[in-house]
C-alpha cells in the first residue's frame, strides 16, 4: 500500500479553524491520514483529534498518509497548513 508524509513548522497555533479545515479535507481521501506533533498522532480525519494536539506556532508537525491516494491527502493538508488564513493576524 502507498504511503507518504511530509513534514512542515507551523507558521500559527493549530486551533480550530485549521483543525476543521485539515479534517474536512482528509475526509476527502481513501487514505489513513494522520497528523504528528511531537510524541502525539491522531487521526487527521478528526477534529477533536486534531485540536487535541495542541501545536502552537513552530512547532514541526508531520502529516503522513497510508493508502490508495496517501501522495495527494498529504500534499493537500500541508497546503493547509502552509496556507496563512488561519494567522491572527488574518482574522
Amino acid at each position: 500500500m502507498p504511503a507518504s508524509s511530509e513534514s512542515i513548522t507551523l507558521t500559527s497555533d493549530l486551533h480550530a479553524r485549521p483543525a476543521g479545515a485539515l479534517a474536512v479535507a482528509a475526509g476527502r481521501f481513501a487514505a489513513t491520514v494522520s497528523v504528528i506533533a511531537g510524541s502525539k498522532t491522531v487521526d487527521a480525519k478528526s477534529v477533536l483529534g486534531v485540536m487535541g494536539l495542541g501545536a502552537t506556532r513552530g512547532q514541526r508537525v508531520t502529516v503522513s498518509a497510508e493508502g490508495p491516494d496517501a501522495e495527494e491527502a498529504v500534499a493537500a493538508l500541508i497546503a493547509i497548513l502552509e496556507s496563512h488564513s488561519f494567522d491572527a493576524e488574518a482574522r
